[in-house]
């Protein structure tokens, strides 16, 4: 008969290959027992003072609150006069529209002409409303202060 086809190499190869998987096999069920109870571990909970900790909270520190208590609110805005005083810094006749300084806040307005109930120009002391436009806020039902 003739001799086993395998030599030496491959018995060693053999045996490294089989010593790798016993290997893998036994870090595997270490992992498994080492992991502990799986999804018990991994529930976190918030405590009273809104830290993260592992243990559950004691019920018995439990504070009840009367949800009739609690108000919510929005804190009044004190109403001001709508209508304000201001000056005609610029007003163009030809394109139809102009700006308006207020004399309390100093802060320029954009005006059109489609806002005005008299005619107005540069230097007038005019009485306005505020409104909000597309690009901030517009004086509209300007008229001459008298």
């Amino acid at each position: 008969m003739g001799r086993s086809q395998e030599t030496f190499g491959k018995k060693e190869k053999e045996k490294k290959r089989l010593k790798k998987r016993q290997d893998k096999q036994k870090r595997k069920e270490e992992r498994k027992s080492s992991s502990g109870g799986g999804l018990d571990d991994m529930i976190a909970y918030v405590d009273e003072n809104g830290r993260i900790v592992d243990t559950p909270p004691d019920l018995t520190k439990k504070e009840e609150i009367d949800v009739e208590s609690i108000a919510i609110s929005v804190a009044k805005k004190e109403e001001e006069d709508p209508i304000k005083k201001g000056r005609v810094e610029f007003f163009n006749t030809d394109k139809g529209y102009g700006f308006i300084k207020d004399l309390d806040s100093q802060e320029k307005h954009f005006v059109h002409v489609n806002g005005l109930i008299d005619p107005i120009k540069e230097g007038d002391k005019v009485l306005f409303e505020l409104e909000k436009g597309l690009k901030g806020m517009i004086a509209v039902r300007v008229h001459i202060d008298k």
